[in-house]
């Protein structure tokens, strides 16, 4: 039996609770939307493309949600990333697969490229405190 929240640094509900419930009942999860409709990706770091889902009138990822505050905390975890030798959004999938809890994660590749470099991420699912804390300060700033 497995659970499918919606669960990615951004959306991180799940935490308050919604975990421990699921290890207590020997329930697996699997989330989605882990890379907040691509947000979590290299594909904004320099502003919205034409063709991304953010720049399109209907969506759940709307320009209004790629401010310049949102802007700077991607580049900044793109530089952790990159000091872990990872993409942003290979970050961003190790992250949620570091949690025991956290069964899979449920990634809408658009072609085999992206599947295979989304895969990259369990090359490195560990963390040390100083990254995990780097991330929590800026997903707090």
């Amino acid at each position: 039996m497995i659970h499918q929240p919606k669960y990615s640094m951004y959306e991180r509900w799940v935490e308050d609770g919604l975990l421990d419930v699921l290890e207590r009942e020997g329930v697996g999860c699997i989330p989605f939307s882990p890379l907040a409709q691509g947000l979590l990706t290299n594909k904004y770091l320099k502003g919205i493309p034409r063709n991304s889902r953010a720049a399109k009138a209907h969506g759940f990822l709307q320009k209004d949600a790629i401010t310049p505050e949102r802007l700077g905390q991607l580049k900044k975890l793109n530089e952790i990333a990159g000091d872990r030798d990872q993409s942003l959004a290979q970050m961003a999938l190790a992250w949620l697969l570091k949690d025991k809890r956290v069964t899979s994660v449920l990634v809408g590749a658009s072609s085999a490229a992206q599947l295979t470099d989304s895969l990259k991420c369990l090359q490195n699912l560990s963390f040390d405190k100083v990254e995990l804390n780097g991330i929590e300060n800026i997903l707090k700033s």
